[in-house]
This record gives structure tokens, sequence and C-alpha cells, in this order.
């Protein structure tokens, strides 16, 4: 039974569904850990949601207990270091969730924490942004899809059973997953597409929603990150590209995802997880990512122009 929460990162995902869990099990039983100056104007300054400020408390982890539940939601450039804020956090029956994007979290964070903590999770549709220390969310639209892969050898079902159950009893949007590491690389294809060509093009959702250079760099970036999945042992069809596209075309067209908030924020992008990762799984198998290394070049000398 999970009783106790901590959440590593209070952005855009981590308010959201940390919001939506201390207003389901009382503030007295969430922990959110940061450190240093972040930890500093955390408590300054707070935390808001939807114009509302969030009854978060904030802790730098030297005292923590292990917690029933893990959640981190940092960036990945951060994941590290996260890692060491949230050691004592981790008990023998302690579950991990990683919010991250990409499709590397998890096997980073079992290398440390041990497989059998560590279940699957796929954020989609939720859409928050996040300037400072505000987050807003329109509509309430996406879901939380949690799942193992479908030859789990780490017995880890009660414990998903568990982590289901728990996140809709404080309302939050979850679905069981049984197909975990396909909805994991679908999820990668469209943030390849998507993310990164928001970026480069310096544009919003709706700019990617209708016929344009933006459009055809986000489908070909898109397309390479498919591809490179079935060399992964992962299918992804045309059909799960058209699946992909609803859902963007179903966003805000005002709005902005993650990689375009950090461009404006002037914070370390994710590009490595991204066209980085593309590049790197096509270069073991020869073959060649044209649309992914243009992008990777053009975010690379933005972030140097800063």
């Amino acid at each position: 039974m999970i009783g106790t929460v901590t959440i590593v990162g209070a952005g855009a995902l981590g308010t959201v569904i940390g919001d939506a869990i201390v207003k389901g099990i009382g503030p007295e039983k969430v922990r959110f850990l940061a450190d240093g100056d972040r930890l500093a104007r955390c408590r300054e300054k707070g935390v808001f949601y939807n114009g509302e400020l969030c009854d978060f408390r904030f802790f730098d982890g030297s005292d923590a207990k292990p917690a029933d539940l893990l959640i981190f939601g940092v960036k990945g450039p951060a994941l590290e270091e996260a890692m060491e804020l949230a050691a004592s956090s981790v008990g023998p029956d302690t579950v991990i969730l990683s919010l991250l994007n990409g499709i590397s979290s998890e096997e980073t964070l079992a290398q440390r924490f041990g497989w059998d903590k560590v279940l699957y999770t796929v954020t989609q549709g939720m859409d928050p942004v996040r300037e400072e220390n505000t987050v807003v969310r329109r509509g309430s639209g996406g879901a939380i899809f949690v799942g193992v892969p479908q030859e789990d050898y780490f017995d880890r079902e009660e414990k998903l059973t568990e982590t289901v159950d728990f996140l809709a009893s404080v309302a939050l949007p979850v679905r069981r997953e049984e197909d975990i590491l396909h909805r994991v690389w679908c999820k990668f294809m469209m943030n390849v597409g998507v993310n990164q060509a928001c970026m480069a093009y310096e544009t919003n959702y709706g700019g990617l929603q209708q016929p344009g250079p933006a459009r055809e760099a986000m489908l070909a970036a898109m397309n390479e990150a498919r591809k490179i999945g079935a060399c992964q042992g992962v299918l992804l069809t045309q059909k799960d590209m058209k699946e992909y596209l609803t859902v963007l075309d179903r966003l805000d067209p005002t709005s902005i995802p993650s990689m375009r908030q950090d461009a404006l924020a002037h914070r370390k992008t994710e590009v490595e997880l991204f066209a980085g990762t593309v590049r790197s799984i096509a270069k073991r198998f020869g073959m060649q990512t044209p649309v992914n290394d243009t992008l990777y070049q053009i975010i690379h000398e933005m972030e140097t122009n800063w």
C-alpha cells in the first residue's frame, strides 16, 4: 500500500502530478526534494499551479526515510544528481517512476536502485507549461501510462497494480499499459519530432499543426526515430505515426513543448536524449539520420549562443 510519496523535481509534470497527490493524501505525506539555490527558491517563492499556491513541503533529502513511491520529475541532464539526492528515499519496497523524456531513464534508475523497483511510465497529452515557479495547464486531457514489459522477470505485478490503483485514487488520469515498451518508443518518436522542430524553428504547436518546413522536419525526424526503433526490436508503424499526429493536432496551438520552454529560459535542453540518441543508435547499425543530424547541430548552436 502506498502511503508516502517523494518527488524529485517540481517542474511542469512534477507539479501537476504532485499537486494531485498532495490533495489526495495530504501534504504531510508528500516530500519534494531539492538542493542548494533551488531548494532556497522553492521554500521562499513556493510553486504555483494554475494560479494557486501549492502546499508543497521541500526538503534536501538529508533526513529522508524510504518512501513508498518515488517519482523523478527532473530533466535528463539532471538525473544523476537527482539520484544522489534521492538515494536515502529508496528502501527495499520503494516503487520508482520516471517522468523523464527519452528511452533510457528507467534503465539508468534500475542500474542504481534495481529493476525490481522501477516501473515504466509515459505521460502523454498533459501539456503543462512552466515559467519560473509557475505552472499552467489548460484543459484536463492526457494520460499517465504505467506498465512493465510483457515478459517481466522481476515480479513487479503487485507493485504495478498498487501504483495504478494509487494514482487513480488521487484522481490522476492513469492507465495500465500492456505493451509499455511500444508506448515508450511512440512517445520518444513524437518527442524527437515535436520538441526539436518547435525549438529549431522557434515555433509553438500551431507551427507544427499546419503544412510548412517545420512540420516537414518534424515528420522526417519522427520517421528516423521510427526506423531506429525497429533496430531495437520495437516496431513503430505508420498507424502509430498517425495516432501521435492526432495527439499533436489536439494540443493547444499556442502552447509549446518542454524543449522550447527550456530554450526560452536559456536552460540546457534534452537534445542528447532526442537527436543524440537517434544518431547514436543509427551509427551502430550503419544508418543515416540526416534530419536529426541537422536538428542536433542547430540546437547545439542555439545553446552556444545563449
